[in-house]
């Protein structure tokens, strides 16, 4: 991601530029999708299907249960821009979306992100089971509603809570192979459920003028420092003991515990040394809020690598 300079913040928006060939247009579709964002849900999603079965996880379910988990992610993202439209021309960081720069008119993008929503419903129901099909599509429909409608621009808990649609993945993988529910898809729910929030608020620390201007109350924008970091701080430890707690429901080797300690014990280091800069006097950019958003991107992913390497080792 890049970091841009406070010189940037007042840059014009983008002129509009609609799509001059179909190449182009298709782009401006996928774009839409949040492709990078669904890259993250993928990592969530894989993993747990190889714990679900113990090992490799059957060919074609997995296939069919990451394609249609995309077509679903991607449904749930382009309906957000939609939502967001407004929004997104006033920020910086989103300013370059599709709709923002009129490459995709909102009448396209919604229906686009419908018939996305429906083709993932009906191919996670005929291809794997029912519970995935209704997860994902309970996925959709809380970002979409809860989150983009009515959570995001009204509450500095939004991303809290709006943050649930983000651990879905991971209980549809687990019902995509196994057709039903357990504790150990629902550690991993809460790993992802604690992880979210500090993730996203080191994130709007760097981006505090953004959200700000487009008036969406994220907890950088209506709180101190002070007190963005020690809640960070509070919900990175819980998503740390989360992350241990798959071990015992889930019958794991000593592999994962050993690797969850190692990877939260640096997630930890990283995020309490954003309150010693803080307490050191830094401030705004000088705090590097972004060094823990990066490293807690590169912390989820190893974490589930090692969910999907333990089943293969016992």
């Amino acid at each position: 991601m890049t970091v841009l300079t406070n010189r940037q913040t007042t840059a014009p928006a983008p002129a509009a530029e609609p799509p001059r060939t179909i190449g182009m247009l298709v782009k401006a579709y996928i774009a839409l999708t949040k492709p990078r964002i669904i890259e993250l849900l993928l990592i969530t999603t894989l993993p747990v299907m190889f714990l679900a079965a113990g090992g490799l996880p059957p060919l074609w379910t997995s296939i069919s249960v990451m394609v249609f988990g995309t077509l679903s992610a991607g449904s749930a993202n382009a309906l957000n821009c939609y939502v967001d439209r407004d929004i997104d021309q006033k920020m910086r960081r989103t300013r370059r979306r599709p709709l923002a720069r009129h490459q995709v008119s909102p009448t396209g993008a919604l229906v686009f992100g419908i018939v996305l929503g429906v083709l993932s419903l009906v191919g996670l129901w005929l291809t794997t089971n029912w519970l995935a099909a209704m997860l994902s599509t309970g996925a959709i429909l809380f970002y979409v509603i809860v989150y983009s409608m009515i959570l995001k621009r009204r509450t500095a808990q939004n991303i809290v809570w709006g943050g649930i649609a983000g651990c879905m993945p991971v209980l549809i993988g687990w019902a995509g192979i196994t057709g039903r529910l357990d504790w150990a898809p629902l550690a991993l729910f809460g790993v992802v459920f604690f992880w979210t929030p500090p993730h996203t608020w080191t994130l709007a620390m760097r981006y505090k003028e953004d959200y700000a201007a487009a008036k969406v109350p994220m907890l950088p924008v209506v709180a101190t420092e002070r007190r963005v970091i020690l809640e960070s701080i509070a919900y990175t430890w819980a998503t740390v003991l989360c992350s241990l707690a798959l071990w015992p429901v889930a019958h794991t080797t000593l592999f994962y515990p050993i690797a969850a300690v190692a990877l939260g014990a640096m997630c930890l280091w990283e995020v309490h040394r954003l309150l010693a800069r803080l307490n050191s006097g830094k401030t705004g950019v000088d705090l590097r809020p972004m060094r823990f958003f990066h490293w807690s991107n590169a912390y989820l992913a190893l974490l589930f690598l090692a969910v999907a390497i333990d089943p293969l080792l016992s």
